[in-house]
C-alpha cells in the first residue's frame, strides 16, 4: 500500500525505511529539503550497513530504495496514502495542527498515525473531524532494528482502525503490543522512571554512570544502559517527557536537578557531543566532568 511518514528525522527515516523493506511504496516529507536528502541518506547508510553485515541482500536495498521518494510538499506527501504516519516533534500542538492538516488531504478510509513516545493521543486524534480513523503507533530507536511497536488505543480509535494497523505493524516483522492511552503508554512511563532514578543515583553520587549503565546491561541483561539511552534519545527530550508525566502523574516523575542542569548547559547527549558521556563521531569517548555531584 502506500505508505506516508512525515518527518525525516531518527524516527522517520527509521519508519520510512522498514515499511519500504517491507514492500510498500513510502512517501517520506519534511519542512526542507536537505532535511529530507539526509532521511534518505541515513537509509542507505543502514540499508548498506545491513548489506556489509549479510543482513540485507542487494537486491534487497536497491528495490526498498526504488519503494522510497522525498518531498516538502505535505500535499504530495499524502496523496493516495492508505497510512499517514506523524513523525514531527514532541509538541502537542504542532501534531495537532499536523493530523488535522493531513485530514483535509487525504482520502476518507486512510488511516492517521502518531508515533508520539508520549503524549496523548486522545487529545492529538481531537484535532481531527474523524478520529475513529487515528491512533498510535510508537516505534523504537533504532526502528530499523527494534522489534516492537506500541498499538497505541485512543478513546476514539474504532476497531476496524485498531486491525488495520495491527496487521500493518505485523507486516513490517514488528510485535504489536496493545495499550490504551495512558501518560507514558508502557514502555516510556517504565523506561522514564529507570531512566530518572539513575540519573538521582548519580547526582547522589551513588555511582558513576558507567558502572551505573553496566550494572543494568550485565546485571539484569538490558542492552543499553539506562544513562547512555538518555544520551542518545536526548537529554532534553527526557526533560520533556518528564515534565508532562509529572503533571499527569505526580511527583515521582519530577526531573532531578542534574538533568535541568545539563539541559540548561546545552548538553542534551549525543546530538551536542555532551550529556552524561562525551561523544564524538557517534562513539562515547569518556564521561561529562560534571556527572558526579560528590
Amino acid at each position: 500500500m502506500q505508505v506516508s511518514v512525515l518527518g525525516a528525522g531518527t524516527m522517520g527515516h527509521g519508519i520510512a525505511q522498514v515499511a519500504a523493506m517491507a514492500g510498500h511504496e513510502v512517501t517520506m516529507r519534511d519542512i526542507e529539503a536537505a532535511y529530507v536528502e539526509d532521511g534518505l541518506d541515513a537509509i542507505e547508510s543502514n540499508l548498506r550497513g545491513g548489506v556489509d553485515r549479510d543482513k540485507v541482500t542487494s537486491d534487497e536495498m536497491a528495490a526498498t530504495l526504488d519503494r522510497l521518494s522525498g518531498t516538502t510538499s505535505l500535499e504530495a506527501a499524502v496523496a493516495d496514502a492508505d497510512l499517514v504516519v506523524e513523525a514531527v516533534p514532541e509538541d502537542m500542538e504542532l501534531k495537532r495542527e499536523t493530523v488535522a492538516e493531513v485530514e483535509s488531504l487525504v482520502d476518507d478510509d486512510a488511516v492517521i498515525a502518531s508515533n508520539t513516545s508520549s503524549l496523548s493521543v486522545t487529545e492529538i486524534l481531537s484535532a481531527l473531524e474523524r478520529p475513529e480513523r487515528g491512533l498510535g503507533l510508537h516505534f523504537f530507536n533504532p526502528v530499523h532494528i527494534m522489534g516492537l511497536v506500541e498499538v497505541v488505543v485512543a478513546e476514539q480509535t474504532s476497531e476496524a482502525t485498531l486491525a488495520f494497523a495491527t496487521e500493518f505493524v505485523e507486516g513490517i516483522d514488528k510485535t504489536a503490543v496493545e495499550v490504551g492511552d495512558s501518560p507514558g503508554f508502557a514502555s516510556s512511563r517504565l523506561g522514564v522512571a529507570l531512566g530518572v532514578e539513575a540519573m538521582r543515583m548519580v547526582q547522589e553520587g551513588v555511582a558513576s554512570p558507567a558502572d551505573i549503565d553496566t550494572a543494568m546491561e550485565l546485571g539484569y541483561n538490558h542492552p543499553m544502559g539506562p544513562l547512555e539511552l538518555g544520551d542518545v534519545v536526548g537529554l532534553d527530550v527526557r526533560l520533556d517527557i518528564l515534565e508532562y508525566l509529572r503533571e499527569e502523574l505526580g511527583e515521582r516523575f519530577r526531573p532531578p536537578q542534574i538533568l535541568k542542569r545539563k539541559v540548561r548547559a546545552g548538553k542534551l547527549g549525543k546530538k551536542t557531543g555532551e550529556g552524561f558521556y562525551v561523544w564524538e563521531d557517534g562513539e562515547i569517548v569518556g564521561a561529562s566532568e560534571d556527572v558526579m555531584d560528590r
